[in-house]
């Protein structure tokens, strides 16, 4: 009887000691398209490769920032290791929920506007860190010059509830007036405007811009609808927005930048990396793509130094 005592104990503290060592990540991802689908596999892809016995506790917040606080609250309440915030309101509900937990964000465009911190340098000094998505503006701002250069008036059409859109919107149009564009903003506030939206700039302008904007990003169907009877050529900021809805973008890897940020987690959990001392890691490398069937469907002729998306 003690031997089968002392081995039910024995027992019990190799399951508690299991449970004790296992590692939980709460990942709050805005809303399911393929960018930020990449960029969440990418990370869990890295992570899982580092701590095979690492959890994940993955929630989509369905497009609404409302969502993604309950969806945090919840990480917070379980007392999760870490946070992964794909999407900056994501990233917004989990830095307003905590503190202490380690948040990690990534498809991130500009992390000073998203956190509201002035004269950001690279490092938040708070419980956060990760990865931007952001590509060169002003070279994508050159790509509509390469490509529509009689072109007069650029619509650059976006949602008004995301902030690293407003940002990259600013960027571009001001890149675009140096290039001798005229542009108008066209800001949809949610998914039952981006039609009509759309539809007014493409009634109005000879190309539009559609910057790495995750509504945009859910709705390009919508969106294509739209501008491929018009004939009205779309300039996207990130590969998926331009597979469902444009002619070419500059574009980075979604996967890798999520599997950078998989990187940076596992030296937080597993060799005691400070994330507010951790700096914003960027994407490598940016590639000229063109969607093939619209080119094609618009009659558009693409130059040497792009790649067909697949």
């Amino acid at each position: 009887m003690k031997k089968i005592v002392a081995l039910a104990l024995a027992l019990v503290l190799v399951m508690a000691a299991a449970c004790a060592s296992a590692v939980e990540v709460g990942i709050c991802q805005l809303v399911q398209h393929p960018a930020l689908d990449a960029a969440t596999q990418g990370f869990k892809d890295a992570l899982s490769a580092k701590m095979p016995d690492v959890t994940f506790d993955e929630q989509n917040a369905s497009g609404d920032a409302v969502n993604c606080a309950t969806v945090i609250n919840t990480f917070v309440s379980n007392n999760v290791d870490l946070i992964l915030a794909n999407a900056t309101p994501a990233l917004q509900a989990a830095v307003a929920a905590t503190a202490d937990i380690p948040i990690l964000g990534t498809s991130i465009t500009e992390y000073g506007v998203a956190l509201g911190i002035d004269d950001f340098n690279g490092v938040t000094g708070i419980n956060v860190s990760g990865t931007s998505d952001l590509a060169p503006l002003s070279e994508q701002a050159a790509m509509v010059k390469e490509l529509f250069p009689e072109a007069k008036k650029v619509g650059l059409v976006y949602c008004s509830a995301e902030a690293n859109s407003i940002y990259q919107v600013k960027v571009v149009g001001e890149e675009l007036v140096k290039l001798g564009y005229e542009t108008e903003e066209y800001a949809f506030t949610d998914s039952n405007d981006v039609a009509s939206v759309t539809q007014s700039a493409a009634d109005s302008c000879e190309v539009i811009y559609i910057p790495t904007d995750n509504t945009a990003a859910a709705y390009t169907e919508t969106i294509a609808n739209v501008v491929i009877p018009a004939n009205i050529p779309v300039i996207a900021g990130e590969e998926g927005i331009c597979a469902g809805c444009g002619v070419a973008t500059l574009t980075i890897s979604y996967y890798d930048i999520g599997y950078k940020t998989g990187e940076m987690a596992y030296e937080i959990l597993a060799n005691g990396a400070d994330v507010s001392a951790m700096p914003i890691e960027y994407a490598p490398q940016f590639t000229k793509k063109y969607n093939a069937e619209n080119v094609d469907a618009l009659g558009i002729e693409i130059p040497e130094g792009y790649v067909a998306i697949e």
